[in-house]
C-alpha cells in the first residue's frame, strides 16, 4: 500500500487465469500430475547447479511457464489426443501408435519442444535429459500397466520442467 491508500499488487497477484490455463491445468490433474511433481523434476535437472534449490522455488518457475499460452495449447492439445486413444476413438493406425508410444511416432516430441522453446536452447537439452531418465512423474506416466495412455503427457511434463529449469537458469544468470 503507498502513502494515498492505493494498492500496487506484484505480477502474480494481478495473474487471472484464462479458460485454457484453467482446462489446462485440470486436465493434468484429472491425469493424475501435480504441480509439485513438475516442480520435482526442475529440482532435479538443476540440483547440479543449483543443491540448495528448495521445492517451492521451483513452483514458483512451473507455475510461470504453466501460464504460457503455448503451453497451454500443447497441454490441451496432447492430453486429448492421450484421451481419445483411450476411449479407442482414433482411427487406424494412429490408435495404435498412440496407443502404444511406438518409438518412432515424434509428434508427442515435437509438441514438447514447442514448450521448451519458449526459454531457448537450454530447455531443449534438459528436455532430452530427463526424458531419457524418466525420474519422479514421468515414470509414472510411462508405465503401461496402468491401462491410461500418457504418450503426450509425459513429454509435455518434462517438457514443462525443463522450461522451467531454464527459466530458472536464465533468472539466476540474470538474462531474462
Amino acid at each position: 500500500m503507498t502513502k494515498k491508500g492505493v494498492i500496487h499488487l506484484s505480477l502474480e497477484e494481478k495473474h487471472v487465469m484464462s479458460m485454457s490455463e484453467k482446462t489446462a491445468r485440470r486436465l493434468i490433474a484429472e491425469r493424475g500430475v501435480k504441480v509439485e511433481d513438475i516442480a520435482e523434476l526442475v529440482v532435479y535437472l538443476q540440483q547440479p547447479y543449483h543443491p540448495n534449490l528448495l521445492l517451492e522455488e521451483a513452483v514458483v518457475h512451473v507455475e510461470a511457464v504453466l501460464r504460457k499460452r503455448e503451453v497451454q495449447n500443447a497441454v490441451l492439445t496432447g492430453i486429448q489426443l492421450d484421451m481419445l486413444a483411450e476411449k479407442k476413438m482414433l482411427q487406424e493406425p494412429l490408435q495404435s501408435i498412440i496407443e502404444t508410444d511406438e518409438s518412432l511416432y515424434g509428434i508427442d516430441e515435437t509438441i514438447a519442444t514447442a514448450i521448451v522453446n519458449v526459454y531457448g536452447t537450454i530447455g531443449l537439452t534438459s528436455y532430452g535429459y530427463i526424458d531419457k531418465q524418466k525420474p519422479g512423474i514421468l515414470q509414472f506416466l510411462n508405465d503401461k500397466s496402468t491401462g491410461q495412455v500418457h504418450t503426450f503427457l509425459d513429454d509435455i511434463v518434462g517438457a514443462i520442467a525443463a522450461a522451467a529449469a531454464s527459466r530458472l537458469a536464465h533468472r539466476a544468470a540474470h538474462t531474462e
